[in-house]
């Protein structure tokens, strides 16, 4: 099923259904094109006007209730990682957000971009995280790109979460990537749990795993597209560089053949916890463009 939400005479937003269970808004505009799943509410594409894709979404990726999206900006949250509490009980990784269905709140379309706003309330989603809450995410499309996520305390009492924009990038080639500054910062290694660690970062070569402690805006310079995108982040103390390699990606059965070849994530992230006290909003985001 196909329904047209908003059109005028700077372009469309199309509600496309996937299969019975997903949901994808279609963005057509003179800046850019785009895709949205209501499914996680989550951007799967985005596309300046004249340029090629900014992100990846794997061939494999499984659009199915009780799954994540592989590609686009996965949202992780409310936890990044494990979730392990005071008592050393355990949840899987990254949290519930990109396992439920969001609302479509408002649309916009002007001369300059595209507005989407969604939003997802909730309560004792999880039996470690019993909370009530609300997210809203703003999404502006155009020749640039911004995200932001709204997070608001319903309960009585405070919560803590942890997040990340998990946003994989199209690249060339991981090995023709670089990203700086990130050469020049202290990191925490996932793969051998070696904390405080710096090494020179001369490409993006999985597997790799690392946990940036810096807020300071990236450029992803990929020398064979001869192309740099900026990426800064809002209210973030931490990137997340990821990739998995050949040998991990070849058991991840929603990345298609050679797909760790074809991206790089960065996330802009808050990987401690924060607190957010009872009826307080707090927000973090991102903003992108090609340099």
């Amino acid at each position: 099923m196909t329904k047209i939400i908003v059109e005028n005479e700077f372009g469309h937003i199309k509600q496309v259904s996937v299969n019975e269970q997903v949901s994808v808004l279609e963005v057509k505009h003179t800046n850019c094109t785009a895709k949205v799943s209501l499914y996680g509410g989550q951007v799967l594409a985005w596309q300046p006007t004249y340029q090629q894709p900014i992100f990846w979404l794997s061939d494999d990726a499984v659009f199915k209730e009780g799954t994540a999206i592989r590609g686009g900006i996965p949202l992780c949250w409310p936890w990044f990682g494990p979730y392990k509490n005071a008592k050393g009980e355990t949840a899987g990784n990254h949290g519930f957000a990109r396992q439920r269905h969001w609302a479509l709140d408002d649309v916009k379309i002007s001369q300059e971009n595209v507005r989407v706003t969604l939003s997802l309330t909730g309560e004792n989603e999880h039996p470690l995280w019993p909370y009530r809450y609300q997210l809203k995410q703003e999404l502006i499309f155009s020749q640039q790109f911004e995200q932001k996520l709204f997070i608001r305390n319903l309960s009585s009492k405070a919560f803590e979460y942890s997040a990340a924009l998990h946003s994989y990038f199209a690249v060339s080639s991981p090995e023709s990537v670089k990203v700086s500054p990130l050469a020049e910062v202290r990191y925490d290694d996932k793969i051998t749990d070696k904390k405080q660690q710096v090494s020179t970062l001369n490409d993006c070569a999985g597997p790799i795993d690392r946990i940036y402690h810096s807020d300071k805006a990236c450029v992803i310079e990929d020398k064979q597209w001869q192309r740099t995108v900026e990426v800064s982040s809002i209210n973030c103390q931490q990137w997340v560089l990821w990739n998995p390699g050949c040998e991990i990606a070849q058991g991840m059965s929603d990345v298609n053949d050679g797909g760790e070849k074809e991206f790089v994530c960065l996330e802009a992230a808050n990987t401690d916890y924060h607190c957010v006290k009872a009826d307080e909003t707090v927000m973090i985001g991102q903003k992108i463009s090609l340099l």
